[in-house]
């Protein structure tokens, strides 16, 4: 997870001392999910403040005002669990029957009414889906419940695999209006796949952004991850772009296009997200008054029937901004509310405008799934990977049509660590955890829908939410939060299940801290794992760097990540002058110097001992080290290996650098050479240096048979 800017964290904690919570705060806490303490490591436990228990019991709809309130709150808690026959939400992995029964009393009669609609009293042989479980006990007591029955494991990613990564925005061709977008993605993967024989191509999230301007440039903290971001469409692949009858504009958004484009790719600018958006609307606009022919016009009303009342929320909000902002809490009151009389009175008044958001929508989702069938087409096993943000802007659509499923007042995080002692606060508005139990987890049923829709796979960013996640209350610095706990056995059922009903791959991001016992139920539901070569070593026994044949098979193996220095950077040690530069250093120059090349060294020695540097044709220096690194991630045995695809070109600049914000051009970069010069698509494509990369992999991962070494599982 991305860090926000630092003007979000607070520099210090409130300096009022904490009161440590009651016996009944802390009991109370627990039967609600929420962590009376945490332990960062196994042999440290760290109380949470009252203060963060109570304000999360709140926010969770529970009074805890006075210390007969938190009485009579967990008398009440204990009693309605005491007395419950289900809760909300039951899951069961196909072939097995609910553990939640076992606490049924005797006699009780079960009834399921199906997905499809019909009935059942067997459990333990329904179909996969989220049906009705009716529970009626002997004393008269009944529950109904929703009942989740998802297959036991996900869908594997079949054989061995490498791919490409890359931050889309940055991959410029020479068609791109300024950015790199859902034209560039589909060229990216039919290139990959059909001449080099790569399986996946995997990009940052494209969720829709909060309009600016200023537009957060951040790809983690987006206004919806229930719809993609039209700014990524190719506007020149839209039918009804070529029957715009008006070309004299046309023509001129062209060349304000053209100007975009080569201001980043020639001039030095940049990544202007804004000013292509702005472009883009203007030509979309244009192309939106062209009818559709009566297949299209289909195809739109089955999007539109298929999206329901979520495409609506998110296009009435997207109107409303326009007119009055972007920060849905400073609307007038009524608007606040998307069921409100004037909420539905301004839909209709701003109707035109509504429509035009639902059609871009529309058209983003095709172009999405028209990438996915390329890269499924060019021969990728996997085709495009898509990430899924742990969370949204508390200002966005999403926040704003779905406020119910909300924690008020609270911001995700994490808490302090050995790499930051003030912990996070990454500024999204939790899920509560009650109110998802309660629906079926309808909002993450619909969220994975619909990004399975057009992904070949899933990268969960933060994957341990899933588990729990760091809440801290508004105003309070991270150091001042408390766990909160979701079921996940629930939520990995959700997730199996829609994954499974799409057929595709699930990685987790499951790199820095993470709870005892997370990485192994991910593994067991066939989760695959993140693994960075960096940050594998030995840390139980020598922390020296992990062989090949100690690494996880079940994981997508990488030598770095956007929020990681490239990998030429970090065999020359430049990205420690970056750091340094910008102040973010926490110690002299020198040492942060010596460490950086300690660590370099250790792993180029271990190359060289593997055999990974001689004799490759009379490689040298620098690019040498890159293919050895990628050599090395070929001895291990995971499932896939992914190459940050500005590695094949030498980049020494990371994409995010966390802890800056107006310090470092954060997400605005384009892919670019050693010397800092924007390499455009066309020239990766025919770029000896990324194909003699790229035919490492290649070579490896097309011959027959299991990885090899057997590694842990």
């Amino acid at each position: 997870m991305t860090q926000t800017r630092s003007a979000d964290i607070p520099a210090e904690g409130s300096g009022q001392p904490q009161d440590p919570p009651s016996d009944d705060l802390s009991r109370l806490a627990e039967l609600h999910g929420v962590a009376p303490s945490y332990r960062p490591s196994p042999d440290l436990a760290v109380a949470a403040p009252a203060t963060a228990l109570t304000r999360t019991l709140t926010a969770l709809g529970v009074d805890t005002s006075t210390p007969a309130a938190v009485a009579a709150a967990l008398h009440a808690r204990e009693r309605a669990l005491r007395e419950r026959l289900l809760p909300p939400t039951v899951v069961c992995w196909s072939g097995t029957a609910p553990r939640a029964l076992d606490a049924l009393p005797p006699g009780t009669r079960l009834t399921v009414t199906t997905e499809q609609g019909g009935t059942h009293s067997d459990t333990a042989r329904l179909p996969p889906g989220v049906h009705r479980l009716t529970a009626a006990a002997p004393d008269g007591r009944t529950a109904h419940s929703h009942l989740v029955v998802a297959p036991p494991r996900l869908p594997a990613p079949p054989g061995r695999t490498y791919g490409l990564l890359v931050q889309l925005y940055s991959l410029l061709s020479r068609r791109s209006w300024g950015m790199g977008d859902l034209g560039d993605l589909a060229a990216l993967a039919d290139w990959a796949g059909r001449s080099l024989g790569a399986g996946f191509v995997q990009v940052n999230p494209l969720h829709a952004a909060v309009p600016g301007p200023p537009t957060d440039p951040s790809p983690y903290r987006p206004s919806s991850r229930r719809f993609p971001d039209p700014v990524h469409l190719r506007v020149e692949d839209v039918p009804e772009f070529a029957r715009v009858e008006d070309r004299a504009r046309v023509d001129a958004l062209l060349e304000r296009a053209a100007r975009l484009r080569e201001g980043v790719l020639e001039k030095g600018a940049l990544i202007d997200r804004d000013a292509v958006w702005e472009a883009k609307r203007e030509a979309l606009e244009l192309v939106l008054q062209v009818p559709l022919d009566p297949g299209r016009q289909d195809a739109y009303a089955a999007f539109l029937a298929r999206e329901g009342q979520a495409l609506e929320d998110h296009a009435t909000w997207c109107a409303l901004a326009e007119v009055h902002g972007a920060h849905w809490r400073r609307w007038p009151s009524g608007l606040r509310d998307p069921r409100s009389a004037e909420t539905a009175r301004a839909r209709r008044e701003l109707a035109g405008r509504v429509d035009f958001h639902r059609r871009l929508a529309w058209l983003t989702d095709t172009q999405l799934t028209a990438a996915q069938r390329t890269a499924r087409e060019a021969g990728m096993a996997v085709g495009v990977v898509h990430d899924l943000a742990v969370g949204v802007h508390p200002d966005g659509a999403d926040a704003w049509a779905q406020q119910e499923y909300f924690a008020a007042g609270m911001s995700v995080g994490a808490p302090p660590d050995a790499f930051n002692a003030r912990g996070q606060d990454w500024g999204l508005p939790p899920w509560r955890p009650d109110r998802l139990a309660e629906s079926g987890y309808e909002p993450y049923r619909m969220l994975l829908r619909g990004l399975f829709g057009y992904a070949g796979a899933l990268r969960i960013d933060h994957v341990m939410g899933l588990f729990r996640l760091w809440w801290v209350p508004e105003g309070e610095p991270p150091t001042e939060g408390t766990y909160v706990r979701y079921d996940a056995e629930a939520m990995l059922a959700v997730l199996v299940l829609e994954a499974s009903r799409a057929g595709a791959v699930v990685i987790g991001e499951d790199l820095g801290t993470v709870e005892p016992g997370v990485r192994e139920r991910l593994r067991a539901r066939g989760v695959l794992g993140t693994s960075v070569l960096w940050f594998e070593r030995d840390w139980e026994g020598d922390g020296r760097p992990l062989p090949p044949e100690s690494w996880r098979a079940d994981c997508l193996a990488t030598a770095t990540t956007h929020d990681l220095p490239p990998t030429a950077a970090r065999l020359t040690g430049e990205h420690v002058e970056l750091r340094d530069r910008l102040g973010l250093s926490t110690r002299p120059l020198e040492e942060e110097r010596a460490e950086a090349a300690a660590d370099a060294a250790e792993w180029l020695a271990l190359l060289s001992r593997l055999g990974l540097t001689d004799g490759q044709g009379g490689e040298d220096g620098e690019e040498a080290g890159i293919r050895a690194v990628h050599r090395f991630l070929l001895r291990t045995p995971a499932r896939m290996v992914g190459v940050w695809l500005p590695d094949g070109v030498g980049d020494r600049r990371p994409q995010n650098l966390p802890g800056t914000w107006d310090e470092y051009p954060n997400w605005r970069l384009p892919v670019a050479d050693a010397a800092g010069r924007p390499v455009t698509l066309e020239e990766l494509t025919a770029s000896p240096r990324v194909r003699a990369l790229l035919e490492v992999l290649r070579e490896d991962t097309s011959r027959s048979g299991p990885p090899r070494g057997a590694g842990r599982p």
